[in-house]
C-alpha cells in the first residue's frame, strides 16, 4: 500500500461477528446496549450487533439533549425499527439540567459537553447491568489514536467493535452493510453545539487523517508520510502532536510502583 490507504480487511464482517458473540453473547452476556446518535459509528455497531447477536439481544437507546433535531430523532428510530431490534429514547435534558445547578459556575462548552457525554453513559450502563449486557461503544481506530472521545464518556464501554477500522473503512464497512447514504453522507459530529463537526475541529479530512495515522502505524517517519503522501508535514506534525497529547486517554489511570506486581504495569491477566 505505496499511499498509505488503509484498506478495509476482507476478513472484517466475521471477525466483529465472531469477537461480539465471544463478549456480549451468552454465556458471558445476554447482550449489548447501543447508543444511538443518528451517526455512522453507532448505526454500523448497531447493524454489526444485531447480525452477530440477534435483533432480540440488541438495546438500542437515543439519548438525545435539548437541542437534538427532531428530524434525527426521526431517522435514528426509523433505522432502529428497520434493524428489528428494541429501542428506547430517554430525554437527558432533566439530567443534564440537574448537574448544572450544582455547578452553576461550569459554562465552558467543552466542560459541558464531555458532560453530556458521561450522563449518556451513566445511562447506558445502568441498562446494560439491569438486562446483565455490554455496553457496546461505537469508537474508531481513527477517533482512539486521536484522543477525540470522552474520558469516561464515549470512550468508557465494555467492548469497541470498530475500535481496530480507521474512520474510512469503516465508511467501506457501511457501504457494505448497506447502511443508508443519509447516515453515511452526515459529516462526523459528537453533536455538543451547534455546527460541531469532527474534521473541522481536527482540521483535516479523514481521508487525510487516516493515511497520516496509517503511515505511523507502519512505523513511517513524518517525513516518509509527507514525502508518501504529499500532505504538508505541519499537518502531519499536528496529527503526531495530537497522538502524542491524548496518549493518557488509552491507558489506564498512572499508578505509582509499591508491590511485586502492579495493575497497568506488570500486572498480567
Amino acid at each position: 500500500m505505496s499511499d498509505l490507504t488503509p484498506r478495509l480487511p476482507r476478513s472484517a464482517v466475521g471477525a466483529i461477528h465472531q469477537f461480539l458473540r465471544a463478549h456480549a453473547g451468552p454465556p458471558a452476556s445476554e447482550g449489548g446496549v447501543v447508543g444511538l446518535s443518528g451517526g455512522l459509528d453507532s448505526a454500523v455497531t448497531a447493524r454489526l450487533a444485531r447480525d452477530a447477536l440477534g435483533p432480540e439481544r440488541v438495546l438500542g437507546v437515543l439519548l438525545p439533549d435539548p437541542g437534538y433535531p427532531e428530524t434525527l430523532r426521526r431517522e435514528t428510530r426509523e433505522f432502529a425499527e428497520a434493524l428489528g431490534i428494541e429501542h428506547r429514547t430517554l430525554e437527558l435534558g432533566p439530567a443534564i439540567e440537574a448537574v448544572r445547578a450544582v455547578l452553576p459556575e461550569v459554562k465552558d462548552r467543552v466542560t459541558l459537553g464531555n458532560m453530556t457525554a458521561r450522563l449518556r453513559m451513566t445511562l447506558l450502563y445502568a441498562l446494560a447491568r439491569e438486562r446483565n449486557r455490554l455496553v457496546l461503544g461505537t469508537g474508531n481506530k481513527s477517533e482512539l489514536l486521536l484522543g477525540y472521545f470522552t474520558k469516561y464518556g464515549d470512550g468508557g464501554a465494555d467492548v469497541l467493535p470498530l475500535g481496530d477500522l480507521y474512520k474510512t473503512q469503516e465508511r467501506a464497512l457501511a457501504v457494505e452493510l448497506g447502511i443508508p447514504a443519509s447516515i453515511r453522507e452526515r459529516a462526523p459530529t459528537a453533536g455538543f453545539w451547534e455546527g460541531q463537526t469532527d474534521e473541522g475541529e481536527i482540521g483535516l479530512p479523514y481521508e487525510q487523517i487516516d493515511r497520516i495515522l496509517y503511515g505511523f502505524e507502519q512505523l513511517r517517519s513524518e517525513e516518509e508520510v509527507h514525502a508518501t503522501t504529499g500532505i504538508p508535514l505541519e499537518a502531519i506534525r499536528a496529527i503526531a502532536a495530537r497522538l502524542a497529547q491524548n496518549r493518557h486517554k488509552r491507558r489506564l489511570p498512572p499508578i505509582p510502583k509499591l508491590g511485586l506486581r502492579t495493575v497497568g504495569l506488570d500486572w498480567r491477566e
